[in-house]
């Protein structure tokens, strides 16, 4: 099997082509620091090529969600040192995917601090959960310049943690609708300075970032996760199209290890005036760096994916949560275990760090 193969990534050497894809579990405590069930749920899947933590916030202004984990602290660098350390010493190789969530918060659980957008322009047609339950989404306080500094400059300062951490590098998450996402997105940015209108503009901020995340770390330890034409968050682009051809032809110019490429969700109708098309074949092609694929693949789909060529690995989400053994169960082409999507974010133990493996039915 293809997916079973040795592969690259930067100057990471991946024992197969499987990689675990970021997936919110809300397990921290509420100052953002995980604990020793995360330990153990990272290391259950030491067996994927290559692990994508869960989103983790660069800063307490990045705070969407309640009990979800953050970087920017001493407590929660070392907290994040025993998971690194845990998961090298079964052979498994982490990188820390550093997220601030713009508009996709509220301010019940940001002490009573509107979240910072693009544009005053909150997210519709869906709720927000919150420390005190589901919440309708406020409109967001629109970032300025110097706010823009400051978490460009938080994003450096979090890719350097994550390494002093352990982490064996960082993915910007420019996907699933926050902030990066949104500074592309007309529904989210209708800014007139140098961060709105064209694409170039629109694309100033995540290339902005990317470029901190490489001189803080260096480009072998950085990569990206975009969604062109993926509506969550109430995405909406002008033409999703061009927007991510320039985007990804200025990604090109910089020297960093990949770009996870996410198709869009079945779950998430896109907008009718979005082409249907095939984002590994437009996208995919474009890219100069590894690409990993990511969003709904199976086994099946996973290989036939990599015959292709265009992508160098792939990633799981739901699939990795619910198999921590899911290369041993590819190879053996068994059943796998169904994810609990009532335990999937928040919770404890259940659902979490008690899905068997292959070993338990023997």
């Amino acid at each position: 099997m293809k997916l079973l193969e040795k592969a690259s990534l930067g100057s990471l050497h991946l024992k197969n082509k499987m990689a675990m894809s970021a997936m919110t579990r809300s397990r921290a405590n509420i100052n953002g620091v995980v604990g020793d069930p995360t330990v153990k749920y990272y290391t259950q899947r030491v067996s994927a090529g290559v692990i994508f933590t869960e989103a983790i916030r660069i800063s307490e202004d990045a705070t969407g969600s309640p009990f979800t984990p953050g970087i920017f602290t001493e407590e929660q660098i070392e907290a994040w040192e025993k998971v690194t350390k845990a998961v090298h010493d079964e052979g498994g190789l982490i990188i820390a995917q550093l997220w601030h969530t713009g508009r996709a918060g509220h301010s019940v659980d940001r002490n009573g601090k509107l979240p910072l957008a693009p544009s005053a322009l909150p997210i519709t047609g869906m709720q927000h959960f919150t420390s005190q339950g589901l919440k309708d989404y406020e409109v967001p306080q629109e970032i300025t310049d110097e706010q823009i500094g400051q978490t460009i400059a938080d994003y450096g300062r979090a890719a350097k943690n994550a390494i002093e951490a352990g982490f064996d590098g960082v993915e910007l998450h420019a996907a699933n609708g926050y902030l990066p996402n949104q500074f592309l997105a007309e529904s989210a940015n209708q800014r007139t300075d140098k961060y709105g209108g064209s694409n170039a503009n629109k694309a100033r901020f995540v290339l902005e970032v990317m470029q901190e995340l490489i001189a803080a770390v260096g480009g072998q330890r950085v990569g990206i996760k975009i969604s062109p034409l993926h509506p969550y968050g109430n995405m909406v682009l002008d033409n999703p199209v061009e927007t991510y051809t320039y985007l990804i032809n200025e990604l090109n110019k910089l020297d960093f290890a990949y770009v996870e490429l996410m198709k869009r969700s079945p779950y998430f109708p896109a907008p009718e005036h979005y082409p249907e098309i095939d984002e590994m074949e437009v996208f995919g092609k474009m890219i100069k760096q590894a690409v990993i694929a990511n969003s709904g693949y199976n086994r099946d789909t996973a290989e036939a994916e990599l015959e292709r060529g265009i992508a160098t690995a792939v990633s799981f989400g739901t699939l990795f949560l619910a198999n921590p053994d899911l290369p041993q169960r590819f190879l053996a082409n068994v059943a796998l275990n169904e994810p609990d999507r009532a335990t999937m974010f928040g919770g404890g133990d259940q659902g979490y760090i008690d899905y068997p493996f292959l070993s338990a039915y023997a």
